[in-house]
């Protein structure tokens, strides 16, 4: 090969080299807008599900529970056991003086007096931590008396120092506790849903892209109207697992706008009385919020509500008309069903009754 073909080898060779770079350089960009697609498809996929997520928390609120108080068992508590005196330092220092040749036994019975302090040292911590244990035992049992008494006072402790509702409080929502009486705590509720619930609407494209709308009104009324029904749920569960109480009436208030005034305030907008046992039957795994209320004796409007996109007020439910129903609120079937039980019962009555009368009838023998 003569110099000129040499030359035109070597600029081919050079061209081949170029391109082969080029098509390296072509690839490596190619992955690389791949790989910063690929990391923005993760971050919408991330953003849409903590979106997800946050209306999964705020949907699910009744499902958890926190653990049940025996308070029969507290108060049976036996204190911890004293701690026994044990010699296991200086044992071990006196097996190591055992081993030692003569000429090394000089230091032998300073190192037992020092693991004898040692072990003096370690009781007498065991016995500081045993007197600070047994006091909060006595103090936990004394409490405990207190509860299983019926104390108002004890009730009203236990659910501010023990706290089973730092949830719904962590999403902005405030409770007022009163004791009624030994079998009936009410409960006022305030749902700041307004805050808690996102007013988005977040999801992927086709194109793995975040798609933010605003949310419906419907939408937000619906989760707004769970998220309080779920609130009020989670309470009474909170408080049956804590206290030995028979019912809970509890009242949610919202802010709702008033449209003669322009003006927002805060207003009752569903009252209920919530019976142990009716609360314990329920599967709060697979039941509707919103749905369940109808267990118990509520006021609230809430397909009103849906159709207007804003909660109707109400007015709470008071203790005496847990126990005492009033007539005008109960419907044509319950009224005649009532009816029906009166009549049965005046009617057994009134038979119980006639063989006294006819006893009373009858001459008496005069002896």
């Amino acid at each position: 090969m003569g110099p000129r073909g040499l030359t035109r080898a070597l600029e081919a060779d050079e061209r081949r080299r170029q391109r082969e770079a080029q098509r390296q350089q072509r690839e490596l960009e190619r992955r690389r807008k791949e790989q910063a697609k690929l990391s923005a498809i993760e971050r919408a996929r991330l953003e849409v599900e903590t979106y997800e997520n946050c209306l999964d928390v705020l949907l699910s609120v009744h499902k958890e529970q926190g653990p049940l108080w025996d308070w029969a068992a507290l108060a049976a508590a036996l204190p911890p056991p004293a701690p026994q005196r044990s010699p296991y330092h200086e044992l071990q220092a006196r097996q190591r003086a055992l081993v030692l040749r003569p000429e090394n036994q000089q230091g032998a019975q300073a190192a037992i007096e020092q693991a004898r302090s040692q072990d003096e040292r370690a009781f007498q911590e065991a016995t500081k931590a045993q007197a600070e244990e047994r006091a909060e035992c006595e103090k936990l049992r004394h409490f405990a008396r207190r509860i299983l008494d019926g104390e108002h006072k004890a009730f009203i402790e236990a659910l501010v120092e023990f706290s089973p509702l730092a949830e719904i409080s962590d999403v902005g929502s405030l409770m007022h506790f009163t004791v009624e009486s030994a079998g009936l705590i009410r409960c006022e509720l305030k749902v700041n849903g307004s805050q808690a619930i996102p007013s988005e609407v977040k999801t992927l494209t086709a194109t793995e892209k975040v798609s933010v709308k605003p949310m419906p009104k419907a939408r937000f009324h619906e989760i707004y109207q769970d998220y309080v029904c779920g609130c009020m749920l989670r309470v009474a569960r909170e408080v049956f697992a804590m206290l030995p109480v028979d019912t809970l009436l509890i009242t949610a208030s919202a802010d709702i706008l008033d449209t003669r005034t322009g003006q927002t305030s805060e207003q009752p907008v569903l009252s209920a009385a919530m019976p142990r046992a009716v609360t314990a039957s329920l599967d709060f795994d697979k039941l509707d919020p919103s749905d369940a209320m109808e267990n118990f004796l509520q006021r609230g409007n809430f397909k009103s509500s849906r159709k207007a996109g804003a909660f109707q007020p109400v007015t709470p439910l008071t203790p005496a008309e847990i126990f005492q129903p009033a007539n005008e609120s109960m419907g044509v079937a319950d009224l005649v069903a009532k009816v029906q039980r009166t009549r049965e019962e005046v009617q057994a009555k009134l038979a119980a009754l006639r063989p006294a009368v006819a006893s009373d009838n009858q001459p008496s023998a005069i002896l």
